[in-house]
């Protein structure tokens, strides 16, 4: 594999690691760690870990398909790898 290769595999792993990353903060850390804290904030008359654990994770996790999309295109985009 030749050193733009490289590059562009290396970028790739790179967005999937931040996006693992965020996903595991918002399912695991929000969700279950962090719970006790954030339900002193109440959001639509309930705590806010509760809400992390049951409706902030799937609009988070959605939102993070979008995000993958626009940036691994722009990678693709740098490496001129980008379909028409």
């Amino acid at each position: 594999m030749d050193k733009s290769g490289k590059a562009y595999w290396k970028a790739v792993l790179t967005l999937v690691a931040q996006i693992l990353a965020v996903w595991f903060i918002v399912s695991y850390g929000a969700g279950i760690l962090f719970a006790p804290e954030l339900n002193s904030i109440n959001l639509g008359g309930y705590p806010l870990g509760f809400w992390f654990a049951q409706q902030g994770s799937m609009y988070i996790f959605v939102a993070l398909i979008f995000i993958y999309s626009y940036l691994m295109g722009k990678i693709d985009q740098k490496f001129d790898v980008h379909e028409e």
